[in-house]
């Protein structure tokens, strides 16, 4: 694949803000967006919004951080540093999410500012448990989404955002029109969760072109941060100025090969991996 271009030495490389939560197995959250970011050569900024008790098993508890902490980390990064683009994740709660809405509006952060924003409406770890108090869903649809240049949900968001249960290329138009009627630029609606078919289908929709893109299913039970590395693997291409059908094509075939290169960890589910492009 095509990589977009590392920053020579002593270069200030592209820089890209996720606003997300950790996660102390390190495979998904904020350390799956770092490595992505690191290793296609972007400064990674961050701003924790929670902490969580997590591992390859599953997810035990959470901690939010303060609102008005998330939000400041947010104003004092663009304002001294400057950013291409922001991603958000795990937001936790209404307060975060309002407080996140507002300090990129304060700072030329999404679809009407001049700093492309890829919003991961994360609701639940891949082992279901919840990431995101029930009551900020309504805070996810009409605050932070009509703010997204792209918004990137797996089949159980979709879901929860939409109601409406994915199981074909025509639930998938149609749950692609109910996220854009949200107020996002673009949404996609990705088919990995869908396992009917070899290949992994993602619907990208605009208001007026469906975009599919596909790649070959890997079957693989290591596939923890494949979410947040597709979005942040997103937000680094727009930073490096790609259009969003291009820089989702660029993710998605990032992602492909971080989940060839997946690995075991623990008892529960791997990570995808980045590491390959250090043998590459």
């Amino acid at each position: 694949m095509k990589l977009l271009p590392l920053p020579t030495d002593g270069q200030t490389p592209v820089r890209v803000l996720t606003i997300a939560g950790t996660d102390s197995g390190g495979g998904a959250g904020i350390q799956a967006d770092s490595r992505t970011m690191a290793l296609l050569g972007v400064h990674a900024c961050v701003a924790v919004a929670a902490v969580t008790v997590q591992n390859s098993v599953g997810v035990s508890g959470f901690h939010e951080i303060p609102a008005q902490t998330v939000a400041d980390q947010v104003r004092v990064v663009v304002g001294d540093i400057g950013i291409g683009a922001a991603k958000t994740g795990m937001l936790a709660s209404t307060a975060i999410i309002e407080a996140v809405a507002q300090v990129c509006g304060e700072v030329g952060i999404g679809r009407d500012g001049a700093v492309p924003l890829v919003v991961d409406p994360v609701a639940a770890s891949m082992h279901g448990d919840p990431l995101l108090h029930a009551s900020a869903l309504d805070a996810l649809r009409h605050t932070l989404i009509p703010l997204a240049t792209v918004v990137t949900p797996n089949l159980d968001e979709v879901r929860l955002l939409t109601g409406i249960e994915v199981t074909d290329d025509r639930t998938a138009r149609t749950a692609a029109e109910a996220l854009l009627a949200l107020g996002p630029r673009w949404a996609i609606v990705k088919g990995g969760h869908l396992r009917s078919s070899e290949f992994s289908t993602d619907i990208l929709y605009d208001g007026e072109h469906f975009h599919e893109l596909s790649a070959p299913r890997i079957r693989t039970g290591n596939d923890h941060g494949g979410g947040d590395t597709l979005a942040a693997a997103t937000a680094c291409a727009l930073a490096h100025g790609y259009q969003v059908p291009e820089a989702i094509a660029f993710a998605k075939e990032w992602t492909t090969r971080c989940l060839r290169a997946a690995y075991d960890l623990g008892a529960g589910h791997g990570p995808v991996s980045p590491l390959w492009r250090l043998r590459d």
